[in-house]
Formats: structure tokens, sequence, C-alpha cells
């Protein structure tokens, strides 16, 4: 999951938890969401699933894109200090986020920054919780076949 924002790029992944440590679980299990399946020491599956109970890890990306080496920590530092005041932090466990700065979180001012991190932690909590949008082979959402194509801004059909 990915959410841009004006001064950064918040990247969330679930965290799936170490093999030694699972629990063997069947398939389908509703006390479980797959990330996945693999073969248990038994032989039956059993569903890799996020580490529900674990802190939130965060990464921080500050490109030399941003400016020399002192831009980048000052960067670095500014979104480091707005995600730790944020009470509560609004990350959820088990997951791993990684925030990508951009040369406008240096000049941002900090209340707008923190409310920038706010915003995309929200937008990717809701995208998290919405169901995935299928495609098809030619990049359509699932029930746009029936529609008739669409004519381009030039006035010629489109291939395919």
């Amino acid at each position: 999951m990915r959410f841009y924002a004006r001064g950064l790029t918040l990247q969330a992944a679930p965290r799936p938890i170490p093999p030694e440590t699972m629990e063997a679980r069947a398939p389908g299990d509703p006390t479980t969401f797959a990330a996945g399946t693999r073969p248990a020491q038994t032989g039956i599956e059993t569903e890799v699933f996020p580490c529900a109970e674990a802190q939130p890890r965060f990464g921080f990306t500050v490109t030399k894109q941003s400016g020399g080496a002192v831009q980048r920590n000052r960067i670095r530092r500014r979104l480091k200090e707005a995600l730790r005041l944020l009470n509560p932090l609004p990350a959820r466990p088990g997951h791993d986020y990684v925030i990508l700065a951009r040369p406008e979180a240096l000049g941002m001012p900090f209340l707008a920054l923190q409310g920038e991190l706010i915003r995309a932690f929200g937008k990717i909590a809701a995208r998290n919780n919405s169901p995935p949008i299928l495609h098809d082979r030619k990049g359509r959402a699932a029930g746009d076949a029936d529609e008739a194509p669409r004519q381009s801004s030039k006035g010629r059909k489109p291939k395919g």
C-alpha cells in the first residue's frame, strides 16, 4: 500500500510471523487473515498472517535529490520527531512502514508535516479495509467489460 502526500510518500506492508513462532492453523480458519500459505512440518498447509501484537516498525528514506547531507539529515530528523510526537500513533500493529521524504518536507511548517503523516496513515488504513479492485488483462476493472469502447480526445477509437 502506498500513499503520496505533499512532503512524503508513505508505504505500508503487513509483517508476517516468522515460521518458528507461528501456530499451526488450518486454511480457512476464521481467526486468521492470510498473506499466503506455506506447508507446515506436519504436512498440513497453514496460513501466514501478520504479527498482530508486534509494534509497528518505521524506515526513513531521504534521497540525494533532496539536497546535501545536512539537508537530508534535517529532513530525516524532522520526520522522526513529527512521528514521535503523534499521540496516539495512527500506525497499525504488525505493519512495517517506509517514509520516503521529499525536499518539500524541509520547508513545510511542522504542524503541516504532522498533518500529512496523519492523513497518510488514515488513507492507508482506509485502503486496507476496502476490498481490492480486480483488473482484467487489459487493465479494466471487473464489470467494465460490458461498456462500449470510448473514443479518445483526438476523435479516434483506441486500439484493442
